[in-house]
């Protein structure tokens, strides 16, 4: 090798890192965010390593009436749809091999920086049980839920709502975690908002 084709080793090295910063990341989750003209709804898609994850607003009068429409009273549609509430669907987009998941195991965080754990169905469930909700009602309600944890096999999905413990109008991010072929991922979806209190006419 003559000198002007030896390269020093810190010169190859810089350059390896220089490619790595410059690379494009062709792992990222691919994240994107709608807003429905009509209603003002916003919606954030993430979908990463064969996985989907759609969160939609669900406004405090779209939650009232559909707990109004069964069986719930006033106050108990009221108290559910204080919270932050969104329809969650997660779908399996890979070409090959199962995914699965538990709602405990994401954590959202929001500005305060605490991370929190999605309010589960049962403990909702246990708080309509003392406010003497009918049957029919529990029924409803935990079948309007996301299933707490779930496999779903290639093209397969599913739907549910899923509550956060913050104000109407917060934004939060989530971590989503699932798992594939033996592996756990995690993928980052920020920025999400609650819907908007409900306005006065």
């Amino acid at each position: 090798m003559t000198p002007h084709t030896q390269i020093p080793h810190r010169f190859l090295a810089a350059c390896i890192v220089c490619r790595a910063l410059l690379a494009p990341a062709s792992q990222a989750a691919e994240v994107t965010h709608e807003t429905a003209p009509e209603t003002g709804i916003e919606s954030w898609t993430l979908r990463d390593q064969g996985a989907s994850l759609l969160l939609m607003q669900i406004t405090p009068d779209q939650a009232t009436a559909f707990f109004l429409g069964r069986g719930f009273n006033r106050s108990a549609a009221d108290h559910y749809a204080s919270s932050c509430v969104f329809m969650t669907v997660v779908r399996n987009e890979s070409a090959s091999g199962s995914i699965s998941y538990r709602l405990a195991d994401w954590r959202y965080t929001a500005a305060d920086g605490r991370q929190r754990a999605i309010k589960p169905a049962d403990e909702w469930l246990r708080e309509w049980k003392r406010r003497k909700l009918p049957q029919a009602s529990l029924i409803a309600f935990e079948w309007s839920q996301h299933p707490y944890a779930q496999t779903l096999e290639v093209g397969d999905w599913n739907q549910g709502m899923t509550t956060y413990a913050l104000p109407l109008g917060s934004r939060f991010d989530l971590k989503f975690r699932w798992a594939a072929n033996g592996k756990m991922h995690d993928a980052m979806l920020e920025g999400v908002r609650c819907a908007q209190p409900a306005r006065d006419n």
